[in-house]
């Protein structure tokens, strides 16, 4: 018994379509298999990179640990600049080897990850910029330069702290992805909450005391 499809095509036609069904199949086949491809060498480069610029943060964080003062030692160099005379050894160096590399592929990072570490070499190249200034500025008008130390030191304290927050952001990212890095940040949300909770009560007792005190100041002939 001929098959239904000979009555209204030959043999040959019936072939040519059987044949264009396997090729569009494995078009789409081949296409899938692509992106999955491209998926996956885009997440290992997206992690490389992130392992790289975490080294290299980690890297300097641990540099400017280091180069931490006490508030005694800030006091006297701020006091010897303004004297005249002293010119610091600050280091002017960005120590963003590998961000420069990188800069043209920050797009690629998750949202999560790129502000913290943006906002980390943008300081880093504050710090380097105002480290130059401050150097060059010291012999010609000493009394600036202290000002700028003061601004120096400063900076230098945000960009620490913003080093260990990008650290801590990647750390987390790497190890459990974005979940990890929206429940890192609950959890910061959270206790911060519960500090100013805490922290409210007496604060608004102590605007009232005050409040009552110029009230009664006010009240007195």
């Amino acid at each position: 018994m001929p098959a239904p499809l000979d009555d209204w095509l030959n043999p040959t036609v019936q072939a040519a379509l059987v044949a264009a069904t396997v090729a569009v199949g494995g078009w789409v086949y081949n296409g899938r298999q692509n992106r999955r491809l491209a998926n996956q060498i885009r997440a290992e480069r997206v992690d490389d990179i992130q392992r790289a610029v975490l080294a290299e943060i980690r890297a300097h964080v641990v540099a400017l640990e280091n180069q931490q003062l006490s508030p005694e030692a800030r006091q006297d160099l701020t006091r010897r600049l303004r004297q005249g005379g002293y010119v610091p050894a600050l280091p002017t160096e960005a120590n963003d080897r590998i961000f420069r590399a990188i800069t043209a592929e920050v797009h690629l990072l998750p949202a999560r990850v790129i502000d913290p570490v943006v906002i980390y070499y943008r300081l880093l190249a504050i710090m380097s910029s105002l480290a130059v200034d401050l150097r060059q500025m010291a012999p010609q008008d000493p009394a600036r330069a202290a000002d700028m130390f003061d601004d120096y030191l400063s900076l230098t304290d945000e960009t620490l702290y913003s080093g260990r927050y990008a650290m801590v952001i990647l750390s987390a990212r790497l190890d459990g992805g974005d979940e990890a890095v929206d429940a890192l940040l609950e959890e910061a949300v959270a206790e911060e909450t519960a500090e100013i909770a805490a922290s409210l009560p007496a604060e608004l007792d102590d605007m009232r005391d005050r409040l009552n005190r110029r009230s009664s100041d006010r009240s007195d002939p």
